[in-house]
């Protein structure tokens, strides 16, 4: 092709060479050694864990059927030691460390999908939730888990349960809330708020102070992924979001609702718990009504 009068000058070629501020150049070179230490830590963890589960069975079965208990602790150091640090290495190598619309488990891998967004304060959320008929979720500590797998066995009604920890933002969950359905402690309405870091937008550059996960649990199961005693969700998230905006309006707890259609593409997935999930991407921002907030004294 050859050049004509109006023709433009050739772009320049992008400098790809290495930082040429030292200062940059170090803080580059010690956060790659300390994500290689990381890794080797957890690649150690595991072998040494997955070593002592096949030993523990080798010793053990063959002494003969009577010692098919074994079963019970090697369940527990994979389920809860072994697949999760092999999930956490995993997870750190491929999925993004920044907000894709989606929570984290504790593991790394993939959640709930972040499906509400929330304009108002703290106090106003949780009075809102608690005048549209939900209840915040106990923190997890020995007590409320031990509470929480007694009340699962023996089907008592827990209505305060803790939910497991998800995670946005890098951070744990702010709030929970949920409605347990007939006092039975396996099924259950739920959702999860994030406080929003300041200056934080969403994709598109619109500012929202908490961002949210709602789900239903429908049983309790075993983890696909890690074989944990979990909360199993119905795939219909989209439902579960749209009932929480309904208990909201019918509290009149609600200002207005704005919606950003397509904020993610539509999709059949699944959650950290191996649990189908599907969405069609759309995001409903939810506008407290202040007259609704608590009362100042």
């Amino acid at each position: 092709m050859t050049s004509g009068e109006g023709s433009r000058p050739a772009p320049a070629e992008p400098d790809h060479s290495r930082l040429e501020n030292r200062t940059e150049r170090r803080q580059s070179r010690w956060a790659t050694v300390l994500a290689v230490l990381q890794r080797l830590l957890y690649g150690v963890v595991t072998v040494a864990v997955g070593w002592a589960v096949y030993y523990f069975l080798l010793a053990r079965l063959t002494r003969g059927p009577e010692q098919v208990w074994v079963f019970l602790p090697v369940w527990l150091i994979v389920a809860y030691a072994l697949l999760p640090r092999i999930h956490k290495i995993l997870s750190s190598l491929y999925i993004p460390d920044y907000f894709i619309g989606r929570t984290r488990t504790g593991d790394g891998v993939l959640g709930d999908p972040v499906n509400l967004a929330v304009i108002g304060p703290a106090e106003e959320l949780k009075h809102a939730m608690s005048a549209a008929g939900w209840v915040e979720a106990d923190p997890i500590t020995p007590a409320t888990a031990w509470k929480t797998l007694e009340s699962t066995m023996l089907g008592r009604s827990y209505p305060a349960a803790p939910v497991s920890s998800l995670y946005v933002f890098g951070n744990k969950h702010d709030l929970a809330f949920q409605r347990e359905i007939d006092g039975n402690p396996r099924k259950r309405h739920h959702v999860r708020f994030w406080k929003c870091p300041d200056g934080w937008m969403l994709p598109g550059g619109l500012a929202v102070d908490w961002v949210g996960a709602g789900t239903y649990d429908r049983s309790v199961g075993l983890s696909l992924f890690t074989f944990q005693i979990t909360h199993k969700i119905a795939d219909r998230t989209d439902e579960e979001r749209d009932f929480i905006i309904q208990t909201l309006q019918a509290a009149e707890a609600v200002e207005s609702v704005h919606i950003i259609r397509n904020y993610s593409s539509g999709y059949h997935h699944r959650n950290g718990g191996g649990d189908s999930i599907r969405t069609d991407g759309h995001l409903p921002i939810i506008d407290l009504n202040p007259r609704n907030g608590p009362v100042s004294r």
